[in-house]
């Protein structure tokens, strides 16, 4: 090797060893046994932070009854409507509740309870990483660190009371035998109806001492604490009572798996409905309902349920006193003073509903809800499993006209547009035979969309639904408030046999009311609680909500809605009022229901009827209420209707309706144009859309389709100038006619199809 050759491998030499030199400086910070070392050293961290956490938390004092208070609710002007939440309490020591029960809470709650350090570690990390990432509350909680929130902390969800409640609750399991624990956590923990502590909870739902408390109704308590309000037998819905039944059973096999229960014993017990709440004291009929659904709207919107009925709130609602009196007194003198249940037994089966809105705000302003605690629990206002029949059929006209829809024929839907509304009319173009009759088996000729409006027919709205699409109907009614989960997109759907409550009704109104714009009637204006000593308002949603109406269609419904009121199926209770009004009837299968959902540009309401047996809640005829025939939507619901918007508007009825339309019926008519030397076949697009319109928006006299009553007797009904001549597979079609009775709901229907109008 030459001297040049040397040389350079003596510098590669020299490179690969300075680069070998880089690595190992590298792999100097960063070899297993300094990172296993900085492992080590951060888990000691932790655990000599832990410890000095758990030398200074002390396990404080328990928290004061006597710093629970009532809490206020008020009026919208801010007079006192209620003070409601006296303190429910005794506390009863452990050897006075049966063990079967004591053990049914452990099943429930904390299977490990008496055999655990106080703390579920896994399920406590978790709970404090969804806290950090703003999920709310979590479970996973063990009975001991629930009974230390309960009694020694608040229910705020923050990390720092997370770790307060681990340290504390290692503290207590510590300290306390857990009989003693066990004894807190009942004695402590929040059942519903106002009861804290188990002997309170077992008098709520029993009526009972907790002695005599069985094993089943110990599960039904200890089921409970999930879901106070939800789970409430009185008051939940269909779902909440099957999946408190479900966790009621849970808790009893769990016992079987603890050998707790004999598989035996397990197999005889059966489901202990607790009984009815009893009234509020002090507290009148309609405002317990008020105060209720109050409560359910703050607890949908993350109010602490235990937290709340502790006390200390005050909370005003959109209540007008002053409406809120005329409409009990309307329903007092339009309905309940015509009953007499000793004489007729039907008059005992007659519910009403009831929500106002003010359209503007979507503050409820007057509510009811029923005969009261204790005769009648559930809120009518807000029950859902009654069909709101014919009431639903503008919302289809809505979606046909916000979807640009068009009949077989390729004609767009309008108020204008011709359809074919003979009775039983096979429904053209639909995937399931669809033949629905009218009312009383009316059979109408060749009539326009207001007309069928107007007399609600049902042979038209079936063949509208299928032009539209029953998907794209679905849509707009839950745009609307609607509860798509209650509505099966079938034919039938087009005759309103949804599930929906007056409240929900009056949203969907509303929001035509309000030109598209949503409204969710909302019952609470404001929320304040003392936090630290500080009164903090909570933040509650807006009730007016986005355009999911163009106004244009919006408008126009309002505009056919007016044709209703003035020559249509609400006519007799509604027609010439001192205000304006539009509104649509409902009457649905076997007349377990009755509806008129009416507004004016300053206040809309919804008035529900419905048939229900006293006697197990099931769902009855209306037929023969009142000593009449048939209870139609233009008659009581009509009633009370115009009654209370009459008191409920006082001086204040010169309000028009501000419509940017120029169909329906409440617009003005076209001029008549001046007679062509030349007849023409058909009608020209500047005819005017009805015989003899009314001249004025504020007081349409006739539909714009008809002059007179509607029948197919009248030959002159005028054509959309762009329909072609109607045809049987081309038009569409729903109910008919006005019975003498007002209201052009009812009928029978094939293949065990419910009947409207």
């Amino acid at each position: 090797m030459g001297r040049a050759d040397a040389r350079r491998a003596q510098q590669g030499s020299a490179r690969r060893a300075r680069q070998k030199d880089k690595k190992s400086g590298i792999r100097r910070f960063f070899t297993w046994k300094k990172l296993l070392g900085a492992f080590l050293g951060a888990c000691l961290l932790g655990i000599l932070g832990f410890i000095g956490l758990y030398l200074y938390v002390d396990i404080p004092k328990g928290n004061s009854a006597a710093k629970l208070q009532s809490n206020v609710f008020k009026y919208s002007d801010g007079k006192v409507m209620a003070r409601v939440g006296e303190l429910n309490r005794e506390s009863v020591p452990i050897t006075r509740i049966p063990k079967d029960v004591q053990r049914a809470f452990v099943a429930a709650e904390n299977k490990t309870f008496y055999d655990d350090s106080g703390v579920d570690l896994k399920g406590t990390l978790r709970g404090v990483l969804n806290t950090l990432r703003g999920q709310g509350k979590q479970g996973g909680s063990t009975i001991t660190q629930q009974y230390v929130k309960n009694y020694y902390l608040s229910q705020e969800q923050t990390v720092s009371r997370k770790l307060q409640e681990i340290v504390i609750s290692l503290k207590v399991d510590n300290k306390f035998k857990k009989d003693e624990i066990l004894a807190g956590y009942l004695n402590t923990s929040y059942y519903g109806r106002g009861a804290y502590g188990i002997q309170a909870a077992a008098q709520a739902y029993y009526g009972v001492d907790v002695e005599k408390l069985t094993v089943s109704q110990g599960a039904y308590l200890a089921s409970l604490l999930q879901a106070p309000s939800q789970y409430d037998w009185a008051s939940a819905t269909p779902a909440g009572k099957k999946r408190v039944q479900e966790r009621w059973a849970y808790t009893l096999d769990n016992m079987v798996e603890m050998k707790w229960l004999p598989a035996a014993d397990r197999a005889k017990q059966t489901f202990d409905k607790p009984q009815a709440p009893k009234p509020l004291r002090g507290v009148s009929p309609q405002t317990s309902y008020l105060v209720k659904q109050a409560k359910q709207e703050l607890f949908a919107q993350g109010v602490d349920e235990s937290e709340f009925e502790a006390g200390g709130w005050t909370v005003t609602l959109g209540i007008d006193k002053n409406k809120q009196k005329a409409l009990e007194r309307s329903v007092k003198r339009k309905l309940t003073d015509d009953l007499d249940p000793k004489k007729r037994k039907v008059d005992g089966d007659a519910q009403l509903g009831a929500t106002s809105v003010d359209p503007k705000t979507g503050h409820i302003v007057a509510m009811y809800g029923g005969a009261g605690y204790p005769k009648h629990y559930t809120n009518n206002a807000t029950r859902s499993d009654y069909q709101p029949a014919s009431t639903f059929k503008p919302l289809i006209l809505a979606s046909a006209m916000e979807n640009n829809a068009v009949t077989r024929a390729g004609v767009p839907i309008t108020p204008n547009t011709i359809y074919e509304g003979r009775n039983r009319r096979p429904v053209v173009g639909g995937d399931i035979a669809f033949a629905p009759p009218n009312e009383d088996e009316h059979t109408y000729g060749k009539i326009s969309v207001q007309t069928a409006t107007n007399d609600s027919v049902n042979a038209v709205f079936a063949q509208m639904g299928a032009d539209v699409g029953l998907e794209e109907i679905k849509k707009t009614a839950v745009d609307l408030g609607m509860d798509g989960s209650k509505i099966d997109a079938k034919p039938a759907m087009t005759l309103g046999t949804m599930g929906a409550s007056p409240l929900q009704m009056a949203g969907a109104y509303a929001t035509l009311d309000n030109h598209g714009k949503k409204v969710t009637p909302t019952l609470v204006k404001k929320a304040v609680h003392p936090v630290d000593g500080v009164e903090t308002s909570v933040p509650l949603k807006n009730p007016i909500g986005d355009q999911v109406l163009s106004r244009r269609t919006a408008d126009t419904l309002t505009s056919v809605l007016t044709g209703v009121v003035n020559d249509g199926t609400a006519t007799e209770s509604v027609k010439n009022t001192a205000y304006q009004a539009a509104g649509k009837t409902g009457t649905s299968d076997d007349n377990k229901s009755a509806w008129f959902v009416g507004y004016t540009p300053k206040l809309v309401t919804a008035v529900g009827m419905f048939g229900e047996s006293p006697k197990g809640g099931t769902q009855v005829s209306l037929k023969g209420t009142g000593g009449g025939g048939r209870v139609n939507g233009g008659g009581y619901p009509a009633q009370v209707w115009a009654d209370y918007t009459a008191s409920a508007l006082g001086g204040n009825t010169g309000a028009e309706f501000d419509l940017e339309t120029d169909l329906g019926a409440g617009v003005p008519p076209t001029p008549t144009p001046t007679p062509s030397t030349t007849p023409s076949k058909s009608p020209t697009p500047s005819e005017t859309p009805s015989k003899s319109p009314s001249q004025t928006p504020s007081s349409p006299s006739t539909s714009p389709s008809q002059s007179g009553s509607g029948k197919p007797s009248d030959p002159a009904t005028p054509t959309d100038p762009s329909s072609p001549p109607p045809s049987g597979g081309e038009t569409g079609g729903d109910t008919g006619g006005r019975p003498t009775g007002g209201n052009a709901d009812g009928g029978k229907s094939t293949n065990s199809l419910p009947d409207f109008g």
